[in-house]
């Protein structure tokens, strides 16, 4: 019997194309933040000529991004033309609340899409336009970023702090938060129990950013802080936890390496480190965010790239770290637990 031709699946351009204006959803995102339309909003539903009224935007602008986000579903529309939020818009859009990502969106256009313009020359030389991990330019791009990046941490800092029991602790509990930032990791340990203290190391441009935010969230009287670069600061020895909150992508390998000899040799026996991280798989052909995230650490940093569990976890068992493991968490990947031996 003669085979039956094979079908092929008929190709088309579509997704290409989706891909051609993928550019357009976080750039109309932040254009509606920085106008004002989500928090505008957040009183009830209304017309384009009323935000206007209240933005100060034109009527043009605000008509075009809006219908925009009616089609990205993060505005709705009724028939009085009428615009109102969304639960998702609502929760995460408005920029006065807690979670919102509204700041992330809105620095889209001034501190993340323009160091992606020159990506074909950093695929070409290997180097970014802007290394933003370095001590003498990293501050002022990282001084914005890591408060509109608190969302993305805190949950997983609470998870963390609850997989650890901390609620219970009747004694107290040492935290190194390595590279705090906002010190979101820290904060988040130190709100469960009155007996944690958080030492946050960071650059010393950044720790007047840390110490803002733990004031803002009512712990700033139990952090301490030691200033300068992750290899060569004086962490200090004796800690219970060590937080390394989105660190390792921008070290890379060689320096991540150093730093976690560096953090087993400031732990107690028996202490944990935990480590946030955008995971891959060993194969390097999943998740897309984290393969994404690889290409922008290209962008930004000289050494920086994304890594899998099995790659974390043997430089962990170098250090001298047992038991590595995964905790799930809200975030853009699991967190890396492990202990050093008692």
């Amino acid at each position: 019997m003669p085979k039956k031709a094979s079908k092929k699946k008929k190709v088309t351009p579509e997704r290409l194309m989706q891909f051609g204006s993928a550019y357009a959803p976080p750039l109309i995102i932040g254009a509606a933040v920085s106008n004002k339309v989500f928090d505008t909003l957040e009183s009830g539903g209304k017309t384009v000529e009323q935000v206007s009224k209240t933005t100060g935007a034109s009527q043009r602008g605000l008509r075009a991004i809006m219908n925009a986000l009616v089609g990205l579903e993060l505005l709705k529309k009724d028939r009085h033309e009428k615009y109102s939020l969304t639960p998702e818009s609502e929760a995460f859009l408005v920029r006065n609340n807690p979670g919102t990502l509204g700041g992330l969106f809105a620095m889209a256009s001034t501190h993340l899409v323009p160091d992606w313009l020159h990506l074909s020359e950093a695929v070409k030389t290997g180097t970014p336009p802007v290394a933003v991990n370095r001590e003498a330019t990293g501050p002022e791009f990282f001084s914005v970023l890591v408060e509109n990046i608190i969302p993305m941490s805190y949950p997983a800092a609470r998870t963390l702090g609850q997989s650890l029991g901390l609620a219970k602790t009747r004694k107290p509990v040492r935290v190194l938060d390595v590279a705090a930032g906002s010190g979101i990791w820290g904060i988040a340990l130190a709100q469960q129990s009155p007996l944690v203290r958080v030492t946050a190391q960071d650059w010393p441009a950044m720790i007047p950013t840390t110490r803002r935010i733990t004031q803002k969230f009512g712990v700033a009287d139990r952090f301490s802080y030691v200033g300068g670069d992750v290899l060569e600061a004086d962490f200090g020895s004796n800690y219970d936890v060590a937080i390394l909150g989105h660190i390792l992508h921008t070290e890379g390998k060689d320096r991540s390496r150093k730093l976690l000899k560096k953090v087993f040799a400031a732990l107690k026996p028996g202490g944990t480190i935990a480590i946030g991280e955008w995971l891959v798989n060993d194969a390097r052909t999943e998740p897309l965010p984290s393969l994404i995230f690889a290409v922008n650490m290209l962008v930004h940093s000289e050494r920086g790239d994304t890594f899998s569990f099995n790659e974390i976890k043997s430089w962990l068992e170098e250090a001298g770290f047992k038991k590595a493991r995964k905790l799930q968490a809200p975030g853009p990947s699991p967190l890396v637990l492990a202990t050093k031996p008692g």
